[in-house]
């Protein structure tokens, strides 16, 4: 019997969180999920739960290149995705790392938690904006990122095209600015490079369970460009995926659950 072909391979390049609900566990149960082989490159470990974070410690530089190196080397990449960073000396690695891939690139510019914890080095900031930006793809920022990366705050929907114009000024060749922190439906503002829009929008769900969106929501992304989709058909397809999590997000420990990542494949089979 032949082997079975491989499915489309994407790596995380993040943090991990202790927790499995955000991180490169949120990543890898998305890439499970939409049918791609997921791959790992950890920056960082985590001790977070459903409280907050209460530590973390960076990997070395070293320890991150060796880890890139290893997997796009020898399995190769059809998509990467990148969350926690930490430090300027890791962002700086793994932007050099990703200059020399081949594949889309999704940055999500973690740079705090859900509780309000800081995941990135204020002095870090800058070298996000001057080398990592340029070589994404796609940057999936929040409303707080934005205003971390650009100074603007975005109070209301008609505010989030300008923000969107600041970041692609900054070099990727697509921005998807989050709107989840803005009152009403969930929208999200798609803008590339080449002045083409798109909005996404989705009903707001009454579930304070949402530990792990942005992680997921970016690797959901990346799974479907690794599949071939164009950006807009891919960022579409996310949200519907991360919809449907946040939908089915449950509570664990004293504080904030988790989105449900196997939300479908828990749905009664008819």
């Amino acid at each position: 019997m032949s082997a079975a072909t491989a499915p489309p391979r994407v790596l995380t390049v993040a943090g991990s969180d202790s927790g499995g609900g955000a991180g490169i566990q949120a990543d890898l149960k998305t890439m499970l999920a939409l049918g791609v082989h997921g791959m790992s490159v950890i920056t960082a470990v985590t001790a977070q739960n459903s409280l907050g974070v209460q530590g973390y410690w960076e990997l070395p530089a070293q320890a991150v290149r060796a880890q890139f190196r290893s997997v796009v080397d020898d399995i190769g990449v059809q998509a990467v995705k990148t969350g926690m960073l930490a430090s300027i000396e890791l962002v700086e690695t793994v932007s050099e790392l990703l200059a020399g891939v081949d594949a889309p690139v999704v940055v999500d510019p973690v740079g705090v938690s859900k509780h309000g914890d800081a995941l990135l080095a204020a002095e870090a900031v800058a070298t996000v904006r001057e080398r990592l930006l340029p070589v994404a793809t796609l940057a999936t920022p929040n409303l707080h990122e934005v205003a971390q990366l650009t100074g603007i705050t975005v109070v209301e929907e008609r505010e989030m095209r300008p923000a969107a114009e600041a970041l692609l000024a900054l070099g990727p060749r697509w921005v998807l600015v989050k709107g989840g922190h803005l009152a009403g439906e969930a929208a999200d503002l798609l803008v590339g490079a080449d002045g083409s829009e798109h909005w996404f929008r989705s009903a707001r769900y009454d579930n304070r369970h949402t530990h792990g969106t942005g992680c997921t929501l970016a690797s959901a992304i990346a799974s479907e460009l690794a599949k071939g989709q164009d950006m807009p058909s891919a960022v579409a397809a996310a949200k519907e995926y991360v919809t449907g999590a946040i939908r089915a997000g449950f509570a664990l420990g004293e504080g904030i659950g988790p989105v449900d990542h196997a939300w479908r494949q828990r749905q009664p089979q008819h």
